[in-house]
Order: structure tokens, then C-alpha cells, then sequence
């Protein structure tokens, strides 16, 4: 039996039979200890394919080694200092390369395939923050690429809006790969609580708002605040388009100038080549998508990994499972982290030259934890904390210098008066001399690309 075969073979079963299930009472003893690696495998040997007793028991022992006790790899993974996790984690975020003099649809597209996505928040003191990674790598691309990108004629369109790590934008290419989990919501096992109604006892009451955007053409939810009919109130209308929209019937066809978000049937949004690609079965989607999570982030823990996407503890311990089974992911030892990952093909430099404002959902510092570990840097966003509680700003952008994050400051374009306001700006304790002066030249770029004729201080 071949390798893939083998984990196939483990990987349906594991999901499957309930006796060899990790999350199941039947892999417990009667002591109610878990049972181990080796004892599920003997168990799921017995009991399924008795062809694996042979030379490839010892792989499979290993994969459910891996499964069954959180990734306690053998003492063999590769040993990465946290310099060179960082440098890693940066160059796989497209850092450490010059960037382009004039940047075109291809610098975005690739930027965006690289990193998986971009977050969208609706907040926009400084500008809306699924345009900043691209500037942070890029520089002073027209945002009117991002937008044709994501809501523009089909024939133009190479993103579409779904749940990823958040709401984002994602490359068309991954919409096969959320298919199940629009399945799931289809089926009212997935989504918010409040959405899983319209699944089942009160779907007939969503697919009469599918049947009027199906008739009416493209809808947002103020469209139907002033035509109720009786058997809904607003607030259920907004949760049934939710619904709608993470089951996979509609989609965003366009962003309104408030950012109200305005939907359409997919079959009219997504182009039909998309449409008609392949649906892959779960766990294949599954590793697909902590594939692509482990290219974006270089070296990732476990959860790192799995939290890219969003995915669900069991599914991702499957799935980088057999990843490391194939090959793809290497186990890794960092200093001070739990038992790390390195894809296979990320790059490894000796140094990194960066120098950029990073959104506070940049997928390089998003998961906070991760943050502190690369680069010693606590953050965190103060928004709905009260003013006079915040420790940094409202709306605060670390500054990366180097391979180092050095700075933060406090920002908020006032459009009114075409000025950058700078509220505060904080040194880390060890950021060097030249901090201050790259820190302006990078302010001073932001605000040519937000269209603001000076910066402002204090």
C-alpha cells in the first residue's frame, strides 16, 4: 500500500470508527486514560485492514503517534533558532525583497496568493484594513486594484469575500477548498448560533429572501428594512442573508460606499470556470488549507497553523499529520515554543531588510501570541478599551525595521483636513538609532498613498 494510500486509509477510519476515534470514549482504556499511539493503531489495525500489520505498521504508528499525543514528534525534528524562525516567518509573509517602482494587478494577485488572504474589517480611521498588507509589501499600489480584484466586473474579478481566518478576501482558487464548510452551514452544523435556525425549522423563511435576490437582482440588508413582511424583523433578515451567504447560496457582488455589503446568487458573481472545479473531499481540503497556512506563515505551531484557517483542533491534527507523513511539513524545535512545523519549501535567509506599517490584522502579527514569541513584542488592540486605559492608541500600526519590530504608532487619517495624525509614537527599549528617521520616511509614504498632504504630530 502506498504512502498516501496508508494515510487515507488511517485518516477515513480515524474519522469514521467510532473505536479508534482520539476524541471518542472508545479511546479511552478502562481506566479512562487515553489510550496511545500505539494501542489505537493495533486496535485500528485489527479491526479495519489487516494488510497493515506488515512493514507498514511502523509508519502508521508514527502518524497516529502524531495524532494521539498533540505532535510529540521524536527528538529528530530540526532545530531553528527564534532568529531564523523570524526570518523565516518574514520572508514566507513576502518580506525581505525590494519593493517594485511601479506596481501592477500581477504585484497584488501574488501578494494575495502568498499570504491566502486579506482580513476585512469594517473600522477605518486610517483606511480599511484589508488594503494595508499589500501596502506593507508592496508600497504605494492604487487601491483601485484591490477593489476591481474583489468587486469588479466578473470578467475582472480574481478575489471573493467568505469566512476564512475572518471575513476576507480570498483567491478564487480556494473556493473549492471551503466548500465543506459551506456544506456544514448548509446543513446548520456550522456558523453562528444564531444563523443555524435558517438551516432547518425556518428555512423556508430564507429562501423566500433567496427567491427575491434571485428575482430583484443584487440586495443588501438595508434593502429589506422597510419592506418587512410580517414574519420577520430586521434583525432576522440580516442573520438569514448571513446564512445565505456562509452556506454558500449568495455571495458579495459589490461593497456600497458605507461598506454595507451587497449580495448576489454566486452563480452570478463567481466565474463559472471556478464554479465547476472539483469539490475535494474534506480532509483533502483540510490539508490543502493548512498547506497553504504553513507556505504563508514559513514555521507555525500546531494551532498557528490550524487558527489560518480556521479549522477545528481535530481536522488540523489529521491533517498536518499526514503532512508530515508526505513529507511537506518538517517537524521543528524553537526555543520556547511548543513543537513547530517548517514547510518543506520556505526560505531560509540570512537576513532580512523590511521596513513597513503593519495593519493590527496583518496575518504577520494577528495571532498575538506568535507575535511575542518572533519578536519579543507584546500587542494588542485597544480599541474597545476606554480611553483613558489605553497604554499605546486607538488604532495602533507596529512599525517592522529590519527583522525586528521596533516601533508603534497611533494613527488616524483626517480626511477633512488632509493631514496624517500621528497621536503617539512608542520606541521599543532596544530599537536602534535609526528608528525615528526610517519611521518618517515610512509615515511619509502612507500618507501619499492615502491621497493626505501632511503629517501631523501630537
Amino acid at each position: 500500500m502506498g504512502g498516501q494510500d496508508l494515510i487515507a486509509n488511517v485518516e477515513a477510519n480515524l474519522t469514521s470508527t467510532p473505536l479508534i476515534s482520539v476524541w471518542g470514549a472508545e479511546a479511552f482504556g478502562r481506566t479512562g486514560r487515553p489510550a496511545s499511539g500505539r494501542r489505537i493503531v493495533r486496535r485500528f489495525v485489527c479491526r479495519t485492514d489487516p494488510a497493515l500489520r506488515g512493514t507498514d505498521a511502523a509508519r502508521i504508528r508514527k502518524f497516529a503517534h502524531l495524532i494521539g499525543h498533540g505532535y510529540d514528534v521524536p527528538p529528530s525534528g530540526e532545530q531553528i533558532s527564534v532568529p531564523q524562525a523570524r526570518r523565516i516567518a518574514l520572508a514566507a509573509q513576502g518580506f525581505g525583497t525590494a519593493r517594485p517602482a511601479a506596481i501592477h494587478h500581477g504585484h497584488l494577485r501574488r501578494t494575495v496568493e502568498r499570504l491566502g488572504l486579506h482580513q476585512i474589517d469594517s473600522v477605518n480611521v486610517l483606511t480599511r484594513a484589508h488594503y494595508l498588507p499589500a501596502f506593507s509589501r508592496l508600497g504605494t499600489y492604487d487601491p483601485a486594484l484591490l477593489d476591481r480584484a474583489a468587486w469588479g466586473r466578473r470578467s475582472e474579478r480574481r478575489l471573493f469575500e467568505y469566512w476564512a481566518h475572518e471575513a476576507s478576501l480570498l483567491p478564487l482558487a480556494t473556493h473549492p477548498l471551503l466548500r465543506w464548510r459551506m456544506a456544514r452551514g448548509d446543513r446548520g452544523e456550522a456558523g453562528y448560533s444564531g444563523m443555524r435556525i435558517f438551516a432547518g425549522e425556518r428555512r423556508a423563511e430564507a429562501m423566500a429572501v433567496l427567491d427575491r435576490i434571485r428575482q430583484e437582482g443584487p440586495l443588501a440588508a438595508s434593502d429589506f428594512e422597510s419592506s418587512r413582511t410580517g414574519w420577520w424583523e430586521w434583525s432576522d433578515s440580516k442573520r438569514m442573508l448571513e446564512w445565505l451567504f456562509y452556506a454558500g447560496h449568495i455571495t458579495t457582488a459589490t461593497r456600497r460606499r458605507s461598506f454595507e455589503r451587497v449580495y448576489d446568487l454566486t452563480e452570478r458573481v463567481i466565474p463559472p470556470t471556478i464554479l465547476a472545479l472539483p469539490t475535494p473531499p474534506e480532509g483533502e481540503a483540510h490539508r490543502l488549507l493548512i498547506e497553504q497556512s504553513a507556505r504563508a506563515l514559513g514555521i507555525a505551531t500546531a494551532g498557528e497553523l490550524r487558527d489560518y484557517f480556521r479549522l477545528a483542533p481535530q481536522e488540523a491534527q489529521v491533517a498536518i499529520a499526514a503532512l508530515v507523513e508526505a513529507g511537506v511539513l518538517i517537524p521543528a524545535s524553537v526555543q520556547g515554543w511548543p513543537q513547530a512545523f517548517l514547510h518543506r519549501e520556505a526560505r531560509r535567509p540570512r537576513r532580512i531588510e523590511a521596513q513597513a506599517l503593519l495593519a493590527p490584522f496583518d496575518p504577520l502579527i494577528w495571532e498575538r501570541a506568535r507575535t511575542e514569541r518572533l519578536f519579543g513584542f507584546r500587542y494588542r488592540i485597544e480599541i474597545y478599551v476606554p480611553a483613558q486605559k489605553r497604554q499605546h492608541g486607538y488604532y495602533v500600526l507596529p512599525f517592522l525595521f529590519g527583522d525586528r519590530l521596533v516601533a508603534r504608532v497611533d494613527l488616524k487619517a483626517d480626511r477633512k483636513t488632509s493631514r496624517l495624525l500621528v497621536h503617539a509614537t512608542h520606541h521599543e527599549p532596544d530599537a536602534p538609532s535609526e528608528t525615528g528617521e526610517a519611521l518618517q520616511a515610512e509615515l511619509a509614504s502612507l500618507a501619499r498613498w492615502l491621497g493626505l498632504a501632511e503629517i501631523s504630530s501630537g
